[in-house]
């Protein structure tokens, strides 16, 4: 199982993800900050709170992501 190995907030909503089988890349969440519990990420403070917890990454309101959605959608560098 592919596992979150870090993460970190950039500027503009862009999360730097590295995965447990070695890929890497950048992860827009713009698309997601008008959809129900994700709009609380709108504040820059919060969105910056991101954590890894369970393989995926999770926000303290327990906002989150998979490593699968990472995977499959973020661009790869």
């Amino acid at each position: 199982m592919v596992k979150v190995s870090c993460v970190e907030a950039k500027e503009d909503y862009v999360l730097f993800v590295r995965l447990s089988n070695g890929k890497k890349g950048f992860f827009n969440v713009k698309p997601y900050l008008d959809i129900g519990i994700f709009t609380e990420l709108r504040d820059k403070n919060f969105f910056n709170s991101v954590n890894l917890a369970f393989g995926g990454v999770v926000w303290p309101h327990e906002q989150d992501f998979s490593a699968d959605t990472f995977e499959y959608e973020m661009q790869q560098i």
